[in-house]
């Protein structure tokens, strides 16, 4: 398994009215953030979380009692995310988006219990990341796909 990690620096704009005269180009360095690559091997500890993520109960699981099951302490868990460059919270987002797409492919199901099978407690959290992953709302993907 690999995944991409999330970008790492914020981007900040302000507005015309507080920049200042532009600054005289830089001369240009190649890079060494571009030739790294883009995707890590992922450690045993980030595998097996992401098997528990995707086949278990996601309304019951948190971090602390998946570092309970793996043996580990909660902080012992996350600084081993973290070395693979992801978290906890970003692990059980693409877990819930990977177990939609596979509940949407298989037969139609109504947003509320696509939002309790995926652990929500709240059927708009599960609105707002499906718009998140998708780009679209739930009921403009149902209208358009047919489902």
């Amino acid at each position: 398994m690999r995944i991409t990690p999330a970008p790492s620096r914020a981007h900040v704009e302000f507005p015309l009215s507080r920049q200042l005269a532009p600054m005289p180009p830089l001369p240009v360095r190649p890079d060494p953030a571009l030739d790294k690559p883009r995707h890590f091997p992922l450690s045993r500890t980030t595998e097996q979380v992401l098997r528990m993520l995707l086949e278990g109960d996601l309304s019951r699981m948190r971090a602390d009692s998946v570092a309970e099951s793996l043996g580990i302490s909660g902080t012992t868990l996350r600084r081993r995310l973290r070395a693979d460059h992801t978290n906890y919270q970003f692990l059980l987002d693409r877990a819930r988006q990977y177990r939609c797409e596979r509940l949407l492919a298989e037969r139609r199901l109504p947003g509320k219990c696509l939002a309790d099978a995926l652990g929500y407690n709240e059927v708009n959290s599960f609105y707002r990341a499906f718009r998140r992953w998708t780009g679209q709302g739930f009921a403009q993907y149902r209208q358009e796909s047919g489902r």
